[in-house]
């Protein structure tokens, strides 16, 4: 496959050019709009499968009207003008089943010091939830005195800050990417083709987005995934590929061996790379929740359209530009690039190998350490999941939710609501229960037990704490251990965040079986050693636990939020972890790809193991610290987002591969090997001869010889 791609871009580069280009086109103007088409429900964190979903899900086809309003519209007690004017816009859309609040309606909907009340709407069962949200939010924002919140309009409006926050890391990322590839490369032409694979990749992936959206369901949250990791991707990739070329330049000159040397070796390793991110991917599948998913859709799509590219255009643009893929470069940064390849038992990372492996056990003890220490503040971790409270401050629906929770008594929290399947006539059983109910720790009152019809009873219990808090989630699994008078369901935003958090639970092992077992396959095949992958493995989760660490210490303890600008929920949004997880499993095991199969090949060109090492790491470091910079500033750009979520996830992963690239790749991964020395590779007979014959390696046999 890989001579075929090397021979394809040699003899018709400029063919395989104009397809890019016409492909380009017809991919931005179909995939382009996918933005709008993508899911937006505010089930995207929650598994629609379990007992919470089932309890609404019941309610809502007995009653034929939603369990709980969908809208909240805030307006001072003295305006009656506004408050009828809202009234009326809610009684009057044909998706409204029921309106309730007002002064008159009792003092639940009047605030503490009565200057304020609310008016929230119930939507019909089956009604487009998302387009009668907006559709009100619209009218209701042109009446003077009234602010709009509510679930529906708190997640429309992180969409709204999600779409916003893609526009605005992109201004950031891209200039900033084309300078920091500059002083990289040190040639312009060479900077802009990472940002050219970048851009390809990103359209590229839209476009299979658009062609999975219309099989499954996927998260509009995705968007921020492919165009952060997409940019990562594409530039490490194309750092590795032309960086590979250059040197194949210096050795054999300008031709179809320079192209073909470059596919063979940095090519293939590039493909199995992006087989370790997809696999990342491929893990996160095994969640049912819709934000993981597509999550793992995303990376999914995102890592095999990078590799795709880098593989199928830069070949290309090589053999088209030859040596001037160094073109548009000062003097000055010539000699220093022409300096850098040739110091490779002088240069920097050659030198720093050298004195790590001259003291492997203290410095494979400070690193483990550091990373530990790091990880340390993980230990007190604590979920949370996603409400208005992930919107920054001043935003509507913050403000609602803000004020409802301060001002208005019993309306700091949502209900847990609970559906019962007895008879119409067990109304004396359900009042028993429901005062049963009432009597539970963290239960601030419960209303008196509805039957909305089909056998279906509805009981709403007002926690005494807020929606997320502790002492409310115990409350849910409380209520599950009582008694009723017929098969009970427990339902409600406290109850979703419960049955979020035991989802999770429930299939991390699977998740991490199938990370551990890609990342061992992989890495078996490229080195032949079984060694070597669980050495990676444990460094991973060492990288990992220090990224978690940080992210508490930073997101949970509330510490640099004004320089972060963000607010504090104290807590970890639960989804977040997991999904890191896999994507820095991901990336570590990219980086350790693309580092050991360099160290192999000096090996099996006859350098000794530790020379072999030091080789790998000179030729690898400088790229591989670069590849790390880019990729913390095009995912990093997302800790501009005035969404919590998005703002760990654009923290967490910049904060993983700056410490993969550093503290592990110039520090434990060097000591460990020097210490393990020729134990390194090892391998059991059986698998040392499976690998014999199915084996991947970078190195080139041709290349070899020339070395």
């Amino acid at each position: 496959m890989f001579t075929t791609i090397a021979r394809l871009a040699s003899t018709h580069p400029r063919r395989i050019l104009g397809a890019t280009v016409l492909f380009f086109v017809v991919a931005g103007a179909l995939g382009g709009p996918v933005a709008g088409l993508l899911n937006s429900d505010n089930d995207s964190f929650s598994d629609t499968g379990a007992s919470s979903a089932r309890a609404i899900t019941q309610i809502e086809e007995a009653s034929g009207q939603d369990a709980a309003p969908s809208i909240v519209v805030l307006v001072d007690t003295a305006d009656t003008a506004a408050i009828a004017e809202a009234a009326g816009i809610l009684q009057d859309d044909p998706a409204v089943a029921q309106v309730v609040g007002g002064p008159e309606a009792g003092e639940q909907f009047v605030s503490r010091d009565g200057d304020q009340t609310y008016v929230a709407a119930i939507y019909r069962s089956g009604a487009d939830a998302d387009h009668t949200t907006e559709r009100l939010r619209d009218e209701l924002g042109r009446v003077d005195g009234v602010q709009v919140g509510g679930f529906g309009p708190a997640y429309q409006e992180v969409n709204e800050h999600v779409e916003d926050d893609l526009v605005t890391a992109e201004l950031i990322a891209f200039p900033l990417l084309f300078i920091v590839s500059l002083l990289v490369f040190r040639s312009a032409v060479s900077a802009l083709l990472p940002l050219l694979v970048g851009g390809l990749t990103i359209v590229t992936s839209l476009l299979v987005l658009r062609g999975v959206n219309e099989v499954i369901d996927i998260s509009v949250f995705a968007l921020n995934l492919i165009t952060g990791l997409g940019l990562g991707l594409a530039i490490d990739y194309s750092l590795f590929m032309v960086s590979r070329f250059r040197e194949e330049l210096e050795r054999v000159g300008p031709g179809a061996e320079a192209v073909r040397r470059t596919v063979a070796t940095a090519g293939r390793t590039v493909a199995f790379s992006a087989v370790t991110v997809a696999g990342a991917g491929l893990a996160l599948l095994v969640f049912p929740l819709r934000f993981l998913y597509s999550m793992g859709i995303g990376v999914t799509i995102v890592a095999l359209a990078a590799a795709a590219v880098s593989l199928l255009v830069l070949p290309a643009l090589f053999a088209v530009l030859q040596h001037r893929v160094n073109a548009l470069a000062p003097r000055r940064w010539r000699e220093a690039q022409l300096a850098d390849a040739r110091a490779e038992t002088r240069g920097f990372w050659f030198r720093l190998s050298h004195v790590v492996m001259r003291f492997p056990v203290g410095t494979a003890l400070a690193g483990a350490a550091i990373l530990l220490a790091l990880g340390a503040p993980f230990l007190g971790v604590k979920f949370t999941g996603v409400d208005a409270t992930v919107l920054p401050d001043g935003s509507p629906a913050k403000t609602v939710d803000t004020v409802l929770r301060s001002d208005f008594a019993g309306a700091e929290s949502s209900p847990v609501i609970v559906a019962v399947t007895a008879p119409r006539s067990a109304e004396g059983a359900m009042t028993a229960y429901a005062r049963e109910l009432g009597g539970l720790d963290g239960a601030a009152q419960v209303t008196p037990p509805r039957y909305v019809g089909d056998s279906t009873w509805q009981v709403d219990v007002v926690p005494s704490a807020t929606t997320l808090d502790e002492r409310t989630l115990d409350l849910v699994d409380e209520i599950r251990d009582v008694d009723a008078p017929g098969t009970a369901l427990v339902g409600g935003a406290s109850a979703e965040q419960v049955d979020q958090v035991a989802s999770i639970a429930d299939n991390i092992p699977l998740a991490l079986l199938i990370l551990a077992v890609l990342t061992f396959t992989t890495l078996f095949l490229m080195t032949g050693s079984v060694v070597l992958p669980i050495k990676a493995l444990l460094m991973n989760v060492l990288t990992i636990s220090a990224t978690f660490g940080v992210l508490v210490l930073i997101f949970q303890d509330g510490r640099f939020e004004g320089l972060l600008d963000f607010t504090s929920q104290g807590a970890l949004e639960s989804t977040q972890p997991v999904f890191l997880f896999a994507v820095v499993f991901g990336l570590s095991t990219d980086y350790a790809v693309f580092l050991l199969t360099r160290i192999k090949e000096a090996r099996d060109a006859g350098a000794g193991e530790r020379e072999a090492v030091a080789l790998g790491l000179q030729r690898t470091g400088r790229i591989v610290t670069a590849a790390a910079l880019l990729f913390a500033i095009a995912l990093g750009a997302f800790a501009t987002s005035q969404i919590i979520f998005i703002k760990e996830l654009g923290v967490g992963t910049a904060l993983a591969v700056l410490i993969d690239a550093t503290i592990v790749r110039a520090m434990l991964v060097p000591s460990l090997m020097a210490l393990l020395g020729r134990a390194n590779w090892w391998a059991p007979g059986p698998l040392r001869r499976l690998h014999d014959r199915i084996g991947i390696s970078e190195s080139d046999p041709a290349a070899a010889a020339v070395r």
